[in-house]
């Protein structure tokens, strides 16, 4: 199967749209002064293609640089450019859900500034919209410019995650794609705070499909998003969408609990029959060893799930906005 070909919500029937009559773009920002006015010159033209009414949303995740300023220097050129400003950092996932909070559109098309999302492909997007398909997305088809440890990391988070959850995400598809009015209603509707949003895309299901791209170099500054974060998304991911990591351990104790029954049996017979001799004492060190481990990597796993439910409770909200327009 060909990364064009991934459809994970199929369509026994599709009908045809004509429009749309509004295109919105969401677009989260950290610390991308050098990138707003190229981003912006590249995308305009782009949509003006479309023949339809379009605004520019930038989601400003509390920069610390000029990008704000950079911002208001576009709206004085352009009406359809606004901006949502956090009051600190909260997160690309806090900035796509702010985005779907505020804007207003018939689609939706989440898309970075760097310019590795090609603007070029919204038209493609728009085509399978027309097609009868609520979300169209981008899939990584040649992602060489990423770097062989992002690449791999990211192929065995994938596989790891279509493992245990049962709302599988397309391997290789990232936040870039289009969303239907009616999808993004729902996304709006959800209000956990430890948010996975490719996980989300996922879990409201509607009819998908997906469109394969090359995935070129940043075309300037560098990425937010070093391992730490990545490693972090990754445990919201799956701790999100799938309960296994908890299952485990039931199933795992009553393996070690019937390899323990039978072992006693075993050295009641043996002691019964030729009488008691003295254990070793290194093997019994590394059963200990061994059991004690298990035990402290469960707890941390139970701690993991207990974490994110303590933050469920506070209720606390998802961003603070300091400014918009």
């Amino acid at each position: 199967m060909h990364a064009g070909d991934i459809v994970p919500r199929p369509a026994a029937a599709l009908e045809k749209r004509s429009g749309p009559q509004s295109i919105g773009l969401l677009v989260p920002v950290l610390n991308e002064a050098g990138s707003i006015k190229p981003f912006y010159d590249a995308i305009v033209p782009v949509l003006e293609r479309l023949q339809c009414r379009w605004e520019i949303l930038f989601i400003d995740d509390g920069s610390t640089d000029a990008t704000r300023v950079e911002i208001r220097a576009l709206q004085a050129k352009s009406k359809a450019v606004h901006f949502v400003a956090f009051s600190r950092n909260f997160g690309k996932e806090a900035a796509l859900t702010a985005g779907l909070d505020h804007i207003d559109a018939d689609v939706v098309v989440p898309i970075d500034v760097d310019l590795q999302d090609p603007p070029e492909l919204i038209a493609d997007f728009v085509d399978r919209w027309r097609d009868g398909y609520d979300v169209v997305f981008g899939v990584r088809s040649y992602r060489e410019h990423d770097g062989l440890t992002k690449r791999t990391t990211a192929n065995v988070f994938y596989r790891i995650f279509n493992m245990l959850s049962s709302d599988a995400i397309p391997p290789d598809a990232g936040d870039f794609r289009l969303l239907d009015r009616r999808v993004v209603e729902v996304l709006r509707r959800m209000p956990e705070r430890n948010r996975f949003m490719k996980g989300l895309f996922a879990w409201v299901g509607f009819r998908s499909i997906g469109v394969p791209y090359a995935r070129p170099e940043r075309a300037s500054g560098t990425t937010k998003l070093p391992l730490r974060k990545l490693w972090q998304l990754a445990l919201d991911g799956i701790t999100g969408f799938s309960t296994l990591p908890l299952r485990v351990w039931t199933y795992f104790g009553l393996v070690v609990a019937s390899t323990a029954f039978i072992f006693g049996v075993y050295r009641i017979i043996r002691t019964l029959i030729w009488g008691v001799d003295v254990p070793g004492y290194a093997s019994l060190m590394v059963v200990i060893l061994f059991l004690g481990g298990i035990q402290l990597i469960s707890l941390g796993v139970i701690g993991e799930y207990l974490g994110r439910l303590f933050v469920e409770m506070k209720q606390r909200p998802l961003y603070v906005v300091d400014d918009k327009g």
